[in-house]
C-alpha cells in the first residue's frame, strides 16, 4: 500500500467562479463539434479547436483578475459534464455493446455515440439539470455495469493549460451526485438503486485524483448539487454515502486538495456531514440558500468556506451591500472564507458589454459572466479591506434603486388587470363537455397524428431572417419567403397523411425570443448565447418590466397556413412558465405575478386565433418541471401559480377549441398531478428516449384526457424505423386507452434536417396505420 502523502498546501483562491461558459463567445465549440459530426473536420482539428477555446477562456478569466493558482475553473466539456464523468468511469451501458477500445479507453466517437445514439441504439436519456434550462445525459447503472478509468480528458485539459502557464481547477461531478442522477439500467432488478455501486466507483475517482496530482493540480472541484435536493432515498442513507465517499477520496495517496461544491440551494442537513469529512474546502450557495448559522458551520474547523454570494444562474447586478453583509456573517463563523458564484456561470452569457443595442440603462442593471467575475473580485477585496470596496458597493446600491423606478418596470394598466382577476378566469367547462364539442368540430380518426410545431430551419430560412434584420431583404420579400416555406411544410404533411397540421414556424428564431420580441417588458440580446445541451445553444430574452401585448403576434401566419388545407391547423404559442423559465426574469417580484401578466397576453392571442378560425391551439410548457423547487416543501406553491398561469392563458377558449400542451425531457411522474391540473385537452410528452416509461405514470394516475407520448426522438440524428415506432405505439396502447392516444414526435423538428425528418415522419405515419388496423381488427 503506498504511503499517504499530504495534499499540496496551496491556499484556495480568494476569488473564483464555480464554472464559466464553455461554448465560446461566438459558439466556436458548437461550430467545431457540428463540423466534426458532419465530417467537415477530423479529430485532430476538433481537438485543436477545443484547445484554443480552453486556452481563450483561461486567459480571459486571468484578464478579469482571477490570477491566483486554481482560480480558473477547468469546466470544459465537448458535450456534457455528466457524460464526461460517465466517460471517465467507463460506465457504458451493455446495450451499446463494446465501445471501449483495445486499451480500455472511450474515444471521442464512442463518447458522441452515447450522446447521440447510432442506427441500432437510442442515446442516453436526457433530462433537466436541477432547476436550470441545461440538460444532462442520464447514466444507466446496474449491478452488471463495469467501471474502469476509460478517459484522462480532465488530466489532459489540466496539463495543456499548465503548459501554457495557467493552473486551472479541474472539475468533476461528485460520486454521490453522479449516482443519484443515474437511472437503473434496463437489466437491473426491481428496486435496484445506482447509489449501491458507490464502493465500486470510488477507486476510479481515486485514480483520477492521483493522476491530477501527478500532473501538478493543487485543487480539484467535485460538484455535489444532488445534496441540495430532497431525494426519495432515506436521508441517513445519503449521509452515509457522503461520509464514506469523502473518507475514501480524502485518504487517496498524493491527491490534490478537494473543494466540494453545492450549487442550486441550501445543503441543510448535509452541511454537517460534509463539514465532518477531511475535504479541504466547502462551497455553499448563499445566494439562493440561507446563510448557515455559526453552530452549523462550527464543524468546518480549518477548512475554507467558499461563499457563493454572486448569482451564477441569472443576469441581474449583484446587491453588493447585501452580499457584504452575508460575508460578514460567514467571516464570524468560519476560519477562512473565499468568494465565488452560487453556481457555474455556464447558465449566463459571456459579457454584457457586447450588447450595445441594449439601452445603457438596461445594461447597467445586468451582470453576465465577465461582470460576475468582477463582482466576485470586489467582494473578495471587501473581505480583505471593506473600505477599498465601498465605492463599488455604493454604486451597485444606487443602480438597483434606479431600476425600481424606471419607466416600464411597473405599469398601472397591467397591474389593474391582474388585480381584477377572479376564480372564474382560471377554469373552462368540464372536459366531457369540451370533448364532445371538439369531436363534432374536428372529426379526427383514432390515434390522430400531428407534430409538435417547428419544422427544420434551413440555412435559407436563417439567411432570410438575418438579411431582413439587416435591411437587405424587404418585409414583403421576407414574408413571401416565409409563406413559401409554410406551404412546403403544409404540403408535406398533407402528402404524409397527418391529421392535425402545423405551419412549421419558419418565422420564429426561437420559441421564446419570438414572443419576447413582440411583447412589451422584454429585450433580446445579440450575443447572449447559453448552452442548453450538447451543441444546442439559445439566447434567453431579458424580462425586465411589466408584460403586455399591443397587437396579435402569431395570427397572420396561422391564418395563412389554415387557408392552405381543409385539415385542422394548430396555432402555436409558448406558455407562460416556459417563457419565464427560458428567459432571464426580473427578480424584483414573485414569479407568479409575472406569469399571470404573460398568461393574460397569451389569453388575448388565443382569442384572436379563434376569431381567425383556428380550432386547435397548442400552448407549449416544456419547462413546467424545470422550475420545480428542489426542496419538496416549496413545490406546492410553485405548482399552484405555474398551473394557474397556464389555465389563465387558456380558460377563455371556447369548448370546441382544442387546447394542446407539450412537455419534454423531465421526470413526469414527479409532476403528473400538475400536468393533469393544466386541464389541457391534449398533452404531448417526450417518451422515445425513455422507451415509453411515462405511460406507466399515466396509467397509474388514471390520466383521462388526450395524450401523445412521443415516438420519435428529435434530439438525435437517427431515424427511427417503422417497426421501432410500431413497438412504442403498441406499448402505449397497452397502458393508455386508445381513444385518448395521439401520435407525435418528442419535440419540435427545428434542429433536424429535412431528409431525416421526412423519413422519420413517414415511418411514424406508417406505424400509426399498422396500429390503427390492429385496433380495428381487435374491435370486430
Amino acid at each position: 500500500m503506498p504511503e499517504l502523502t499530504a495534499p499540496k498546501n496551496t491556499p484556495f483562491p480568494s476569488a473564483s467562479l464555480l464554472g464559466y461558459p464553455r461554448i465560446g463567445r461566438r459558439r466556436e465549440l458548437k461550430k467545431a463539434v457540428e463540423a466534426y459530426w458532419a465530417g467537415k473536420i477530423d479529430a485532430a482539428a476538433l481537438d485543436a479547436a477545443a484547445k484554443d477555446i480552453q486556452l481563450t477562456i483561461a486567459r480571459r478569466l486571468q484578464d478579469l483578475g482571477l490570477t491566483e493558482a486554481a482560480a480558473v475553473p477547468g469546466t470544459f466539456s465537448y458535450y456534457d459534464q455528466v457524460l464526461d464523468t460517465t466517460a471517465h468511469l467507463g460506465a457504458v451501458p451493455a446495450r451499446f455493446g463494446k465501445l471501449l477500445d483495445a486499451e480500455g479507453r472511450l474515444d471521442i466517437d464512442a463518447y458522441f455515440t452515447l450522446a447521440r445514439g447510432n442506427k441500432d441504439q437510442q442515446p442516453l436519456e436526457m433530462t433537466k439539470w436541477f432547476d436550470t434550462n441545461y440538460h444532462y445525459l442520464v447514466p444507466e447503472i446496474g449491478p452488471e455495469t463495469e467501471f474502469t478509468l476509460a478517459s484522462t480528458a480532465k488530466v489532459d485539459e489540466f496539463a495543456f493549460a499548465l503548459e501554457n502557464g495557467i493552473e486551472t481547477r479541474p472539475y468533476i461531478v461528485g460520486p454521490v451526485t453522479y449516482l443519484l442522477l443515474s437511472k437503473a439500467s434496463d437489466d437491473a432488478p426491481a428496486g435496484f438503486a445506482p447509489l449501491s455501486r458507490l464502493a465500486d466507483i470510488l477507486p476510479i475517482y481515486v485514480q483520477l485524483l492521483e493522476q491530477l496530482a501527478a500532473a501538478g493540480a493543487s485543487w480539484v472541484q467535485l460538484d455535489e448539487p444532488a445534496l441540495v435536493v430532497d431525494q426519495d432515498l432515506p436521508a441517513a442513507q445519503i449521509e452515509a454515502a457522503v461520509a464514506r465517499a469523502y473518507e475514501v477520496l480524502t485518504a487517496a495517496a498524493n491527491r490534490p486538495q478537494i473543494l466540494v461544491s453545492s450549487p442550486y440551494g441550501s445543503l441543510d442537513g448535509q452541511l454537517g456531514t460534509l463539514a465532518a469529512t477531511n475535504i479541504d474546502a466547502l462551497h455553499i450557495d448563499v445566494f439562493k440558500g440561507a446563510v448557515p448559522s455559526a453552530a452549523a458551520l462550527a464543524g468546518l474547523g480549518n477548512k475554507t468556506l467558499v461563499a457563493g454570494v454572486v448569482d451564477g444562474h441569472n443576469i441581474w447586478r449583484n446587491d453588493l451591500a447585501a452580499s457584504a453583509a452575508k460575508l460578514d456573517e460567514l467571516k464570524g463563523a468560519a476560519a477562512k472564507v473565499a468568494v465565488s458564484t452560487s453556481t457555474s456561470t455556464q447558465h449566463v452569457p459571456h459579457d454584457v458589454e457586447e450588447e450595445t443595442q441594449l439601452s445603457a440603462q438596461l445594461r447597467s442593471w445586468l451582470a453576465f459572466s465577465d461582470q460576475k467575475a468582477a463582482e466576485v473580485k470586489i467582494l473578495a477585496s471587501y473581505l480583505a479591506d471593506p473600505a477599498a470596496a465601498q465605492a463599488a458597493i455604493d454604486d451597485a446600491t444606487a443602480v438597483i434603486a434606479s431600476r425600481a423606478t424606471a419607466h416600464g418596470v411597473r405599469r398601472q394598466d397591467v397591474r389593474a388587470r391582474t388585480e381584477a382577476l377572479t376564480a372564474a378566469d382560471f377554469g373552462r367547462s368540464e372536459y366531457a363537455v369540451r370533448e364532445a364539442a371538439q369531436e363534432a368540430a374536428l372529426q379526427l380518426p383514432p390515434l390522430p397524428t400531428t407534430t409538435i410545431g417547428s419544422f427544420p430551419q434551413t440555412s435559407e430560412i436563417r439567411s432570410a431572417r438575418a438579411r431582413n434584420t439587416k435591411g437587405e431583404l424587404s418585409d414583403d420579400q421576407y414574408e413571401r419567403l416565409m409563406k413559401d416555406e409554410i406551404k412546403r411544410v403544409v404540403d408535406l404533411q398533407e402528402e404524409l397523411g397527418y391529421d392535425v397540421l402545423v405551419h412549421g414556424e419558419p418565422e420564429r428564431n426561437d420559441m421564446v425570443q419570438y414572443f419576447a420580441e413582440n411583447l412589451e417588458g422584454f429585450d433580446v440580446t445579440v450575443h447572449g448565447w447559453v448552452q442548453s445541451y450538447g451543441s444546442r445553444c439559445t439566447r434567453p430574452s431579458i424580462l425586465w418590466g411589466d408584460v403586455t401585448r399591443s397587437a396579435p403576434i402569431t395570427v397572420k401566419w396561422a391564418e395563412y397556413a389554415q387557408s392552405l388545407t381543409a385539415k385542422p391547423m394548430k396555432g402555436m404559442l409558448t406558455g407562460p412558465v416556459t417563457i419565464l423559465a427560458w428567459s432571464f426574469v426580473r427578480d424584483d417580484q414573485p414569479l407568479g405575478e409575472t406569469a399571470n401578466q404573460v398568461g393574460l397576453a397569451l389569453r388575448d392571442e388565443i382569442a384572436d386565433l379563434e376569431a381567425a378560425g383556428i380550432k386547435v391551439i397548442q400552448v407549449d410548457e416544456p419547462a413546467l418541471r424545470e422550475l420545480l423547487p428542489l426542496r419538496k416543501a416549496d413545490q406546492a406553491g410553485y405548482l399552484k401559480w405555474s398551473v394557474d398561469s397556464f389555465r389563465l392563458a387558456t380558460a377563455g377558449a371556447a369548448d370546441a377549441t382544442q387546447i394542446h400542451t407539450h412537455l419534454c425531457y423531465s421526470e413526469f411522474g414527479v409532476i403528473i398531478d400538475a400536468i393533469d391540473g393544466l386541464d389541457a385537452d391534449v398533452t404531448s410528452i417526450e417518451a422515445a428516449r425513455s422507451r415509453m416509461e411515462v405511460v406507466h405514470d399515466l396509467e397509474s394516475h388514471g390520466f383521462g384526457r388526450g395524450v401523445g407520448p412521443g415516438v420519435y426522438d428529435i434530439h438525435s440524428p437517427r431515424v427511427p424505423g417503422e417497426a421501432e415506432v410500431t413497438e412504442l405505439l403498441s406499448t402505449a396502447v397497452k397502458h393508455v386507452p386508445s381513444r385518448q392516444l395521439w401520435v407525435n414526435p418528442d419535440c419540435g423538428l427545428k434542429t433536424r434536417g429535412y431528409a431525416e425528418t421526412e423519413e422519420s415522419l413517414r415511418n411514424l405515419a406508417k406505424a400509426t396505420q399498422t396500429v390503427r388496423a390492429g385496433l380495428l381488427e381487435a374491435a370486430k
